[in-house]
């Protein structure tokens, strides 16, 4: 009974951003309207990707993608951190902290794979345009995507399942927002070090690889761009890829400026700080910068628009 005792644990106690009441109202409030902000956004983008025909193209469909992979990781963290925010106990019980791991890991994951696919398409959209529509076939891309949805989820569930399998004793004081990988591997009265060499492993294959790939992509990408003649075609092929590259650098460079660090590993704040940017943040700017800096995007929106008003008039009439 005294070993089971030690190894197994009902419940975790997250201690989150902050114990002072009025600060966890504040952030409260905060986070709840960027939640609501984050799935109408990406809602909307799925919806208009969807009802404009000239949006069904393999850009779109990977945008699609991504935007249903920020929705689902805020849901997996924020609605946890916003009960929280206003309970007493914030205690999350341990089947529901092992479901919150694997989700979160498993979605952060994918986006990592998908955003190297995204810039995949912009590389043939750029560099070989003429066969653009016969390289990036409807069957390719949903072999991409799916690949990408894969290899994130079966990543996290191996990870998941050899963080869950450590003795946890009796320590049960998350310092972290949510069940956060690291966080949880501190947990263990064993030793770790395995656990740490695996999370190094899937950290180079799923983080380090994508970011390889994405930077040979957009060096090619320069390559070719820096050899169009007039300024406007330059200008639109880069425009073609500004959307991209500016998520992926929001994205990849905060991760990899926080964790990849000679001499230390990001401390406990910066661990906080980090998942609050990829669950509240990123998911909310995604949809803002793809239509704020894309004219196909908001031609589309204006399309929409001027339906719905037409709908509106008749009726009104």
């Amino acid at each position: 009974m005294e070993i089971e005792n030690q190894t197994w644990v009902r419940e975790f106690i997250l201690l989150g951003l902050s114990s002072d009441w009025c600060t966890q109202v504040s952030l409260f409030s905060l986070f709840l309207v960027t939640y609501l902000m984050t799935v109408l956004g990406n809602c909307l983008i799925v919806l208009l990707i969807r009802l404009d025909s000239r949006l069904h193209t393999p850009m779109y469909f990977f945008l699609t993608n991504l935007s249903l992979v920020d929705v689902s990781y805020a849901t997996s963290i924020v609605p946890q951190l916003l009960a929280h925010f206003l309970a007493e106990h914030k205690s999350i019980p341990f089947q529901s902290c092992a479901a919150q791991l694997f989700f979160s890991l498993a979605l952060g994951g994918i986006e990592f794979v998908l955003l190297a696919v995204m810039a995949y398409d912009r590389y043939v959209a750029v560099c070989d345009p003429l066969r653009y529509s016969a390289i990036m076939h409807g069957a390719l891309c949903a072999r991409l995507a799916i690949t990408s949805w894969v290899s994130g989820s079966i990543n996290s569930l191996v990870q998941t399942a050899i963080t869950f399998q450590l003795p946890m004793c009796t320590n049960k004081f998350i310092d972290h927002i949510s069940c956060e990988l690291l966080a949880v591997v501190r947990l263990a009265c064993v030793d770790t070090s395995s656990n740490e060499a695996a999370i190094m492993v899937s950290s180079i294959v799923l983080l380090m690889t994508p970011f390889c790939l994405v930077l040979l992509s957009y060096i090619q990408i320069i390559s070719t761009i820096l050899k169009i003649q007039s300024r406007e075609g330059r200008k639109k092929a880069f425009h073609t890829c500004a959307s991209h590259l500016t998520v992926v650098s929001l994205c990849y460079g905060t991760t990899i400026f926080t964790y990849i660090q000679p001499h230390s590993g990001p401390s406990v704040l910066q661990e906080k700080l980090i998942s609050v940017f990829y669950a509240i943040v990123m998911p909310l700017l995604n949809p803002m910068i793809y239509s704020l800096r894309n004219k196909e995007v908001k031609g589309a929106w204006h399309k929409l628009l001027e339906k719905f008003s037409g709908i509106t008039s008749k009726l009104a009439t």
